[in-house]
């Protein structure tokens, strides 16, 4: 990729910015997590982290929230937004792992995408935090920031993750994960970005497009 130059440069730059930068749903195993990260689609972390709390004490483990009632599931839920399709993945996930997979969640890949609820970008938080990455969490702000640094020149999430992990070194993939998602949150925002104090305007495809920005 011709613009593969700049990638030391921004990984520098995330270090020196975003230095402890870690996943912000807050959880206390790989079972909380993966309830809140699909609770987090199409929802900010900050609601999230306002709604898992009562979630756990009510469905503390994967055996419990099998057994819900999805109606009171529905309601704790609800302000994550699709909450009635959240319910019915959460619920058929934890009856999954229950009932196939000894209650344990299978930190695989392959079998991790083939649960309810869970697609490769789920899947790749969960390994980030529980085992080892085997790729980069490629969300909204990763794809956008990918875009404008000229980082890749693809539309599909898959595609995005794959010129991220030929450009990053694989020991890097989990932190700038955290780093890139953070980056999009406080800078490189989708509406009204932050670029006369980012430390990557020379290298930005979106400044060079977007002069006024500056």
């Amino acid at each position: 990729m011709e613009r593969s130059g700049i990638i030391e440069r921004f990984l520098d730059y995330l270090d020196k910015e975003f230095p402890d930068a870690n996943c912000e749903l807050k959880h206390k195993n790989v079972y909380e997590l993966t309830i809140a990260t699909i609770l987090s689609a199409q929802c900010t972390d900050e609601v999230v982290n306002k709604v898992t709390p009562h979630l756990f004490s009510q469905f503390p483990d994967f055996p419990s929230l099998a057994s819900a009632d999805i109606d009171v599931v529905k309601a704790i839920i609800k302000p994550t937004g699709f909450f009635n399709n959240k319910a019915n993945s959460i619920i058929n996930l934890a009856k999954i792992i229950t009932k196939e997979h000894k209650n344990i969640l299978p930190l695989n890949m392959a079998k991790l995408v083939k649960l309810p609820g869970i697609g490769r970008k789920t899947a790749n938080v969960i390994l980030g935090e529980y085992s080892f990455p085997v790729g980069i969490v490629v969300d909204t702000h990763v794809s956008r920031i990918s875009k404008r640094l000229g980082l890749t020149n693809h539309q599909d999430p898959l595609k995005i993750e794959k010129d991220l992990m030929a450009l990053i070194p694989q020991h890097k993939w989990r932190k700038v994960s955290h780093q890139m998602i953070h980056f999009g949150r406080k800078v490189c925002k989708a509406r009204k970005p932050l670029c006369s104090g980012c430390g990557m305007n020379s290298d930005c495809i979106y400044i060079s497009n977007n002069s006024n920005h500056l």
